[in-house]
């Protein structure tokens, strides 16, 4: 059973940066994709970013230019890094992870491990 444990979230102001981690443990070896999903109070989930096992990455478009996500593989371990935040940032931040690749084209039920989530807050 994969585990992911997010970090990262808090409050800043608009335009101001923050920089979530996704901590994985007990992960298989093998083809993966791993993302970063928000949801923000009465919206449906949404993927922000996706990156694979083979380095394909993926953005919603409305995070290009602002967002950028990142792996370490050793650790393992992704990043989100969020500049130029804006108030419709503000959500619940997930970090989730499925077998394959595909990264944001792949149907979120496809996703079958989810972190605990992490709130961000941007404040204008």
């Amino acid at each position: 059973q994969v585990q992911l444990v997010e970090s990262g979230g808090g409050s800043v102001q608009s335009g101001g940066s923050l920089r979530l981690s996704c901590a994985a443990s007990r992960y298989s070896s093998g083809a993966y994709t791993m993302a970063w999903f928000r949801q923000a109070p009465g919206k449906e989930r949404e993927g922000v970013a996706g990156i694979d096992s083979d380095g394909a990455i993926s953005y919603a478009d409305f995070v290009k230019g602002r967002f950028t996500i990142s792996r370490d593989n050793a650790k393992p371990t992704i990043y989100l890094q969020m500049n130029s935040l804006k108030p419709e940032d503000t959500a619940m931040y997930y970090c989730a992870a499925a077998h394959g690749y595909g990264g944001l084209a792949l149907p979120e039920p496809d996703f079958a491990y989810w972190g605990q989530g992490t709130q961000v807050t941007v404040s204008s």
